[in-house]
């Protein structure tokens, strides 16, 4: 296997799959997945800054946040979290808001499943992404999703290579 990142575009189901080997274990990949402390530092692609208000990690529980841009401007999201099967796979329904919390339905909101498999390289990491239709899809995709969760994926890997380094 290799550490490079599968980003496969399927717009007649519209979805996205994305895969990524770590070299790390599971249960260390899984805590950067599910800890506030640990998502901020790699969700947002630089120069862009991640800042949660709230997790709940937990089945029906949310993940409030912010991205912050260099200039201090603010783009609200949530994640409302559904089934958890731990150190394995999660699921999740994603979506824009305003700073007061109401979700803003000009944008989609989008089903996530990310799994986590022990592999012999370390943990490969996939993930699918479902939308409502392709229009959404193309939507997000021209927003510049895929460049910018490339990029966090990449800064994560950054952050678990340095993490292996200090131990």
């Amino acid at each position: 296997m290799t550490n490079e990142l599968v980003f496969n575009r399927d717009y007649d189901a519209a979805q996205v799959f994305v895969m990524k080997v770590f070299p790390q274990d599971v249960t260390t990949v899984w805590k950067f997945f599910t800890r506030a402390e640990l998502l901020d530092q790699w969700w947002a692609p630089r120069p862009w800054k991640c800042e949660t208000s709230n997790l709940d990690f937990t089945e029906g529980g949310k993940w409030i946040y912010a991205m912050v841009g260099p200039e201090g401007e603010k783009h609200f999201a949530g994640a409302n979290y559904h089934e958890i099967n731990w150190h394995r796979s999660f699921d999740w329904t994603d979506y824009f808001m305003d700073q007061n919390g109401e979700i803003d339905h000009n944008l989609p909101e989008v089903k996530w499943l990310f799994g986590f498999t022990g592999v012999e390289e370390g943990t490969k990491l996939t993930i699918n992404i479902h939308f409502a239709d392709s229009s959404e899809m193309t939507q997000l995709l021209e927003m510049g999703f895929e460049q910018g969760f490339t990029a966090g994926l990449n800064q994560l890997e950054e952050l678990l290579n340095q993490t292996d380094s200090r131990q």
